[in-house]
């Protein structure tokens, strides 16, 4: 299986591991990845803030961090292991409810971000951060349009409405 999805995240928001997972496989469809291996862990504010302050020296939790691995030489019928995506759930939560929508297309954002970081893109400069923009935003287009795609599921019947007017 492509996406490969983990929970370490006790009290934080609850999302489907499912969803994300199937979510990792259409990102990676996307950038002809197909046959790579995503690594997502779902995670807290706590263990995204030890993460940050071990790998990049900075002492806050953040959204999204990813780890590639340095993988040049594939064995032939192997798949490519592209490493790891980690997404507090607790700060994709409170970017969700500041940009009015649910958590799962926040978490797709951050996926689509964490992804491109795996593959070599970076934002540390304005031309780097507006083709990271560009790319982001076109993953999640792709990702939007293969979940609209997907049948859904049984039809909600409504409720008849009764009146207890006398």
């Amino acid at each position: 299986m492509p996406t490969v999805v983990r929970r370490r995240a006790p009290g934080a928001p609850k999302l489907s591991a499912r969803a994300v997972r199937e979510l990792g496989d259409v990102l990676l469809g996307a950038v002809d990845q197909a046959h790579a291996e995503l690594s997502v862990l779902l995670t807290d504010d706590r263990t995204i803030h030890a993460l940050n302050l071990e790998h990049r020296g900075k002492d806050k939790p953040t959204d999204v961090l990813a780890f590639p691995l340095d993988e040049d030489d594939v064995p032939p019928g192997m798949p490519r292991l592209l490493g790891d995506v980690v997404i507090s759930l607790d700060t994709a939560a409170r970017q969700a409810r500041g940009r009015r929508r649910e958590l799962l297309p926040e978490v797709r954002l951050l996926l689509a971000h964490g992804l491109l970081h795996l593959l070599g893109f970076d934002h540390d400069t304005p031309a780097k951060k507006k083709r990271m923009t560009r790319e982001t935003r076109r993953l999640v287009r792709a990702a939007e349009s293969q979940s609209d795609a997907r049948p859904a599921g049984p039809p909600r019947t409504r409720r008849a409405r009764i009146s207890r007017k006398a």
